[in-house]
């Protein structure tokens, strides 16, 4: 049973865990306790193996095509935490013997995952085991594992076989040709593969280490070789009540590292042993120590604090903020943020608008230096935006609807079966779903706007932001009868519905992608540099912004009816007919419609994935009146079933801003246990990551009223009933702020002085913080106050 209470003193709403052990429930576990450091992602599989079980290990960017018939994918690694132990000639394996005592728990606080077995073999000897992982948050490369084993009834023999196994594949998919295995002193195992069409290579290797009772364990193992695995066998007489402990360090280098780029395979190999054998010289526990102390900073500078009567909210914030430190390639501006991060092989390691919409905003506002890594990322998959752009017939740079490392499309053409076919369903998305294109432009727009940060905006964000507009004005098409240009053919972030025209969302945000680009090229005209004038000739910007200008000016825009104020989502939503949802809403299983209808019969259904309208309120609010919001509010809420994990935290921020308190909270608690709830069925395929993002943007950007409109910071907070108080870091314009707030008020701490004088709005009313101050604000608009601080 996942437990949400298992965490003591200090560690209080730090950490989550089991309390029973159930073979049914390993993908929920694998998933939400996975381990990992923005490089590497490892998921959570128990040691020995199951046949439900799936061991993936990741690192971010190794992208490999394992068939003519398939897309590129992030390959699954060689797998290093199974092990094979045996206890007095049994095999260790909780569907045996008899589980007497069970907890596993993962800290947040530190990213240390322990499972703690009491255990009764068939002879009736008792085990008391102890097994302890982490990923390295320290060093990159690094991954420890610790087992204890004490036999509590009487001595025992135990052996433990362990090693590196390359025979692991993504879904019977597999990326690696058979690799060179060696051993070395028979403690260290070194085992390197490379891809089978991109030749990254993957270096792995581990090193065992023996105590009994703290002492140096001498063995003499036995070695084994066989095909894509290595491993080494120990054996061990142990008496009652002694603890034999094992030591597993192991690490992982690709060639596609920036530090390898250049090196040979040998060299490679060489520099990665020698790491090896120095960081594993450390032992565990300084190991876990020097990632504990990368943690202990990382939270210094990320804990949200929430006061509430349900305490599982502060656990979900901090269980939201872990994965988004093991999601994020903070190493690495080539790489993307995967909708599954690096927990699993959903979406194949891709990247979708889910980066610019549902995850950049939490760097944005607190980690600003991963945030421009993400904006570096789209601007190396520049090139493959425009290749995709020239291949549909269009100009510009077309972002591709899944990601992976070059920038050209890569969205599988085939997905699940059809209901009413029994053939697998066409995949339009990759085709048709192009609001992404704005979702990029939007993602770098608000990351200036935040930062102030110009250097990107010359030198990568203003060409991105053109390239975009350039694309949307070659797909625009002129209708005579509307006179005016549309989009036809679309899908919008409501993806029940294929082959629209003119979907409200794509609409609107490609009008906002010709203005924005209209903006920068008027700013920069105005006092051209060396670098603008190279760039205004190489992407012809004098036609392309004439051209941008007529099409803003006569793009169609579906405005609100005069009868309801209702936006019609697209030409033909508004017309199709109405059903009773009510099993759909209630439902405890995603996506439940889709055992009843197919794609096309949803086409033809007033009924949403997610509402299409309500993100475009989110993103734009300035466009648009109160009376228009809450009156399509009132008309789409009802008919979004929220199949989307994306869904509800833009429902639950929308909600606030209608004053809809009580819808919010609840649809924040419904966010959080997307993976951290109790359905063990949906987090099979890894974690959510742009949900996980919405749980903080819930958090921050719903209760805690931030938006950051035309460059200014507003702080109009809504807590809910439940919650006495919210305190959070924000950056801003390069500052760091500490917000703190109550029902009654609300503070803001200035931390840092990288502005002299910083401009806000807080409660509707402008403020002004010079140097290092503090100002106090009454939510009851009763008065204020500003302190200097020293």
């Amino acid at each position: 049973m996942l437990r949400y209470d298992m965490g003591e003193g200090e560690l209080r709403n730090w950490v989550i865990g089991e309390d029973a052990f159930n073979v049914r429930d390993l993908a929920k576990y694998e998933t939400i306790m996975s381990l990992g450091n923005g490089y590497m992602g490892v998921r959570s599989s128990t040691e020995e193996s199951y046949p439900r079980e799936t061991r993936n290990c990741f690192v971010a960017g190794t992208f490999n095509i394992s068939g003519a018939s398939e897309v590129t994918e992030l390959p699954n690694l060689a797998d290093v935490t199974e092990l094979n132990i045996r206890l007095d000639g049994e095999d260790f394996h909780l569907e045996k013997g008899k589980i007497e005592e069970y907890s596993r728990t993962l800290n947040l606080r530190s990213g240390e995952l322990v499972r703690r077995v009491s255990w009764r073999n068939e002879r009736g000897n008792r085990f008391e085991i102890i097994f302890r992982r982490f990923v390295s948050l320290h060093n990159k490369h690094l991954l420890g594992m610790r087992v204890e084993v004490t036999p509590c009834t009487a001595a025992a023999d135990i052996s433990i076989r362990s090693g590196i196994n390359g025979q692991v594949t993504n879904s019977g998919a597999q990326h690696f040709a058979e690799g060179d295995k060696r051993i070395y002193d028979k403690t260290i195992i070194q085992y390197a593969a490379a891809t089978t069409e991109s030749n990254i290579l993957a270096v792995t290797h581990c090193h065992h280490r023996f105590l009994v009772d703290d002492s140096e364990a001498a063995a003499e193992p036995s070695l084994s070789i066989e095909r894509r695995k290595v491993s080494t066998d120990y054996r061990f007489r142990v008496d009652a009540g002694q603890t034999l402990v094992f030591e597993k360090i192991a690490n992982i280098h690709t060639s596609l590292d920036l530090e390898h780029v250049r090196k040979e395979a040998a060299e490679l190999c060489e520099d990665s042993l020698a790491e090896l054998r120095e960081e594993a010289a450390k032992g565990y526990g300084k190991l876990l120590q020097d990632s504990t102390g990368a943690w202990r900073e990382k939270w210094a500078a990320m804990d949200i604090e929430i006061e509430s009567l349900r305490e599982f909210d502060q656990l979900a914030i901090r269980f939201a903020q872990y994965h988004l430190v093991l999601m994020a390639p903070a190493h690495d501006n080539r790489f993307g943020i995967a909708a599954k991060g690096l927990t699993g092989e959903g979406y194949k390691g891709h990247s979708f608008w889910d980066t610019e919409i549902f995850i950049q905003p939490y760097f944005l506002f607190t980690d600003p230096g991963m945030a421009r890594k993400l904006v570096e990322y789209r601007y190396h998959t520049l090139d493959g935006a425009r290749r995709k752009a020239k291949e549909n017939g269009y100009r510009g740079a077309m972002y591709p609807w899944e990601s992976a490392l070059t920038g050209d499309e890569v969205t599988p053409e085939w997905g699940p079966v059809d209901v009413v076919t029994g053939t697998p369903t066409r995949i339009w998305t990759g085709l048709i779903e192009q609001h992404i294109t704005s979702d990029v432009a939007y993602g770098v727009w608000q990351y200036y706007l935040a930062t102030g940060d110009q250097h990107l905006m010359d030198t990568k964000g203003y060409e991105i932001i053109m390239e975009t507009a350039t694309f949307w004005a070659s797909r625009l098409t002129w209708n005579e009868g509307r006179t005016c240009y549309e989009i036809k053919d679309v899908i919008g972030p409501d993806e029940y519905k294929e082959h629209v025209d003119n979907n409200a969302y794509t609409n609107y945000m490609a009008h906002w992608n010709l203005l924005t680009a209209m903006t920068c090229y008027e700013k920069q005209q105005q006092d051209p540099s060396g670098w603008w004038m190279e760039l205004r000739e190489r992407l012809l910007l004098d036609n392309a912004y004439e051209d941008w200008k007529q099409k803003a000016e006569n793009i169609y825009l579906p405005r609100p009816r005069e009868t309801d104020r209702v936006i019609p989502q697209d030409d033909t939503y508004l017309d199709k007919k109405q059903i009773d949802l009510t099993k759909y809403r209630n439902q405890q299983e995603v996506a439940l419609i889709l055992k009843d209808y197919n794609m096309d019969q949803l086409s033809q259904i007033q009924v949403s994935k997610q509402g299409d309208v309500m993100v475009l309120f989110y993103l734009l609010e300035h466009c648009f009146s109160d009376e228009v919001k809450q009156a399509n509010w009132k008309y789409y809420e009802p008919k979004t079933l929220h199949d989307s994990s994306l869904s509800m935290a833009t429902h639950s921020i929308l909600a606030s801003d209608m004053g809809e308190a009580g819808l919010a909270y609840r649809l924040f608690g419904q966010a959080a246990e997307i993976d951290l709830g109790p359905n063990m069925k949906s987090s099979d395929q890894g974690i959510h990551t742009a949900s996980i993002g919405g749980i903080w943007k819930c958090v921050v950007l719903g209760f805690g009223g931030v938006r950051a409109l035309n460059g200014q910071l507003r702080i109009h907070p809504r807590l809910p009933e439940a919650w006495d108080s919210l305190s959070y870091p924000l950056y801003w314009q390069g500052d760091l702020l500490k917000i703190h707030i109550t029902h009654d008020a609300v503070k803001v701490d200035k931390l840092t002085d990288l502005n002299a004088s910083l401009r806000l709005s807080i409660a509707g009313q402008p403020y002004s913080l010079e140097s290092k101050e503090s100002i106090t604000v009454s939510q009851a608009g009763r008065g204020n106050s500003v302190e200097q601080r020293s």
